[in-house]
């Protein structure tokens, strides 16, 4: 079992803690059937356009602590079949960012300690480029993505916080001497940041369905594949005969599940790639 990165050190007045979708999306991620299809998709091989197959970027949209983002990067070479990789994260939160880039470099920190010791069961970790501050998929371009991670904000509720300008939604927290009405700023700061991350819109899905809108395009073509969270009440069934609908190779499964019968709540992970 591959261990989990630590997150001892994040605040979470202001950040999504990790939970069981977190840690559905690293089981998934370290099965054995998803390390079977992203080692043979990404192997290291001769590209007739390139002398050799580009690093595999691996993109978290929404990284919360960054304990997904720090798995994947941290055991590169087991779950891919490669050191090379590269990862970058992104969230609307900058104290998710900062929280990110903490968690990964700790966590690669440790994988880099461990395999220069000589460990048997260590290996080299990929490398971490950044964890960016935007809303889903802006802050990059086009094609680029080869594994996509999004655990969204799934659940369904009646209106959707809009996503305001960069500097108001990401305004300075806290500070000294603050007066009764500045803390009071900052503790509706807080609970806007954590609303951010859990609340969906209706059926808990207008976050979601955004970013499925931008997956053909911000994919890469060839190899890229998208690992998706969502719960029973965003209706996967009728997500996945939609995305079947685009045609083109497309192809959708369910790749991981809590497996509870009861409860809306029970979680699923959705593999989306070309086939």
């Amino acid at each position: 079992m591959l261990p989990t990165p630590d997150t001892s050190h994040v605040d979470y007045n202001y950040i999504y803690e990790p939970a069981e979708d977190s840690y559905l999306l690293l089981d998934t991620l370290a099965s054995e059937t998803e390390v079977k299809l992203l080692s043979q998709r990404f192997q290291n091989q001769v590209d007739p356009h390139n002398a050799a197959v580009s690093s595999p970027l691996v993109v978290e949209v929404g990284t919360g602590s960054g304990v997904v983002l720090a798995f994947i990067t941290a055991h590169a070479q087991e779950i891919l079949g490669r050191s090379d990789v590269l990862s970058l994260g992104i969230d609307i939160n900058r104290f998710a960012c900062l929280a990110t880039t903490h968690t990964v470099n700790k966590a690669d920190e440790k994988a880099s300690t461990s395999f220069k010791a000589g460990k048997s069961s260590a290996s080299s970790p990929g490398t971490f480029l950044a964890a960016l501050n935007g809303d889903l998929l802006a802050p990059i371009r086009a094609g680029v993505v080869d594994i996509l991670i999004f655990n969204p904000p799934y659940v369904p509720t009646s209106e959707l916080q809009p996503v305001a300008p960069q500097d108001e939604r990401n305004g300075v927290v806290g500070g000294g001497g603050a007066s009764a009405d500045s803390v009071m700023d900052v503790t509706t700061q807080a609970s806007r940041l954590l609303e951010l991350s859990y609340a969906g819109g209706r059926d808990g899905m207008e976050v979601t369905s955004r970013l499925l809108a931008q997956l053909p395009t911000m994919l890469n073509l060839r190899r890229g594949v998208a690992y998706i969270l969502m719960c029973q009440q965003n209706k996967p069934d009728s997500v996945v005969d939609h995305i079947r609908q685009w045609g083109h190779g497309w192809t959708v499964d369910v790749v991981g599940s809590t497996g509870k019968t009861g409860g809306w709540e029970k979680l699923q992970v959705l593999r989306i790639c070309r086939a």
